[in-house]
């Protein structure tokens, strides 16, 4: 397809995606509090009579992430509650406590719920809608104090029993097996011959087990079917006819996404020069394989050591110190087996503008429509001295990265990211335990690849790969440091 047709086209995409995002939001104030230490976003219609509805979201998850649901029942006329776990999103407090234990951090995060449940509550028992961690925690304050109506995504708890939670509807993604059966289970405690799909009812309990078509543990935030349910869960609970449209938010915004990374070729035209850069001195394959490889199976055992543990991000510690030796061992790869490193050095105002372009983009714009519309981007205070400790390990990388991959095939370029990940893999099977949660990282660092990565490359063919390296690594180290958890390590119990 011909430049300016694609433009043209990612154009498009972009209004029509912005247009479908904001009518979900239409009507809906925005109201934002603190309760304790808790950020609480407050979703309503200015007439809005309905009952009150609170939403927590799932682990390395926030307040942004829970909006389809909480802007569709707002829409139907429920006063949405929206708050931050403690370490996740904008909440400023670690997350604490033994995490092996009922009486430890998940306490805690039952008494933070609780909290915003007594903050908010009105005449009507609070309905309450989680996703994954969050449903283990609703249905334990469930159990112990009188709520109203649960609405559970993807979720799972030991605290189920046949008569508690009373009134409780368990959605799984359709691509969830073991979530899914863990749902017709709950319902099959209350009905032995129950399965899913039916809804089960007793004097006292209420309870149905459905599954969100094409949907997995992610893309059932985005449901159309997910939420047309719960609306109709709650409705019936509280005895309301209300109704809501239910765009196709999930669609509407990848669709933004991948305009705004497609448009960035654009921008990248458009601001910089073409200019004539070194060759890409890309060398045959036996060379490229071992540059690959050396950082590879060397970093993981040369990085546990010299991890330390400071930041109060999971594993924040070590994924620096691992992106930082790898970089550094792919250019010393790159200088020993390629004979130079092809830089590409176009002058300072090119590199100051490249670099500052595509962090516009990169943060600015992408990250802008991220946070309004999917999950929570941009930093608190707390989380900027892991974003700095982060970009230490993560420049060089990026430039590492960069220069490896420029001009590159298609199959290089893979093999370079898939290096990348096979390193993480070792060092989580050398520390199993200390370093499990790479493996949850380990999605973000591709979607990066996708998305960021192709920003840099455009950048990096009008540019060069360094100033692509440097704003790359910047912005990864910005994309860590605010999606997980801060946790402060404490010793058992609560």
């Amino acid at each position: 397809m011909a430049r300016p047709v694609l433009t043209v086209l990612a154009l498009l995409i972009a209004v029509v995606s912005i247009f479908v995002l904001e009518t979900a939001r239409y009507g809906v104030s925005y109201s934002e509090r603190v309760i304790g230490q808790t950020p609480v976003t407050t979703l309503a219609r200015a007439d809005s009579d309905g009952p009150e509805v609170v939403i927590a979201h799932g682990f390395a998850g926030s307040r942004e992430m829970m909006q389809g649901y909480g802007l569709m029942l707002a829409q139907a006329g429920y006063r949405v509650h929206l708050f931050d776990f403690e370490g996740h999103g904008a909440h400023p407090v670690p997350m604490s406590g033994d995490v092996n234990s009922i009486d430890g951090t998940t306490r805690k995060l039952m008494a933070q719920t609780q909290a915003v449940i007594d903050a908010v509550a009105g005449n009507d028992p609070v309905a309450l809608l989680g996703h994954s961690m969050a449903t283990d925690v609703l249905i334990r304050v469930a159990v112990e104090t009188e709520t109203g109506p649960l609405v559970l995504l993807s979720a799972f708890s030991q605290a189920v029993t046949a008569t508690q939670p009373a009134n409780m509807l368990l959605i799984s993604g359709q691509w969830e097996p073991h979530l899914r059966d863990f749902g017709v289970k709950a319902v099959q405690m209350v009905d032995p011959k129950a399965g899913e799909g039916q809804t089960v009812r007793t004097d006292t309990v209420t309870r149905a087990a459905i599954y969100a078509p094409w949907t997995e543990h992610v893309a059932i935030l985005q449901s159309r079917a997910g939420r047309a349910a719960a609306l109709e869960w709650l409705n019936a609970y509280y005895d309301r006819t209300t109704t809501a449209s239910v765009p196709p938010t999930g669609w509407a915004f990848l669709a933004l996404m991948a305009a705004i990374t497609i448009l960035s070729a654009a921008l990248a035209r458009l601001a910089l020069p073409e200019q004539s850069l070194p060759s890409s001195h890309q060398p045959a394959f036996g060379r490229f394989a071992l540059t690959l490889a050396v950082p590879a199976i060397a970093t993981p055992f040369l990085a546990i050591p010299l991890d330390f543990g400071v930041l109060p991000v999971l594993v924040a510690d070590y994924l620096a110190i691992h992106l930082g030796i790898f970089g550094l061992l792919s250019l010393g790869m790159q200088r020993l087996l390629w004979g130079r490193l092809s830089l590409g050095w176009t002058g300072a105002r090119a590199m100051v503008v490249s670099v500052i372009l595509l962090l516009l983009w990169g943060i600015g714009v992408f990250g802008f429509a991220l946070d309004r519309y999917g999950a929570n981007f941009f930093p608190i205070q707390e989380r900027l001295p892991i974003i700095a400790a982060l970009i230490i390990g993560a420049v060089p990388f990026m430039v590492a990265d960069a220069q490896l991959v420029w001009k590159a095939s298609l199959w290089r370029r893979i093999a370079a990211r898939v290096a990348l990940l096979v390193s993480l893999g070792i060092a989580v099977a050398l520390d199993l335990e200390g370093l499990f949660f790479l493996l949850i990282i380990a999605p973000v660092i591709v979607l990066f690849f996708f998305v960021h990565g192709a920003m840099g490359r455009a950048f990096g063919k009008r540019a060069g790969p360094l100033a692509a390296g440097l704003a790359l690594g910047t912005i990864l180290a910005w994309a860590l440091g605010v999606s997980f958890p801060m946790f402060a390590a404490t010793g058992g119990g609560a």
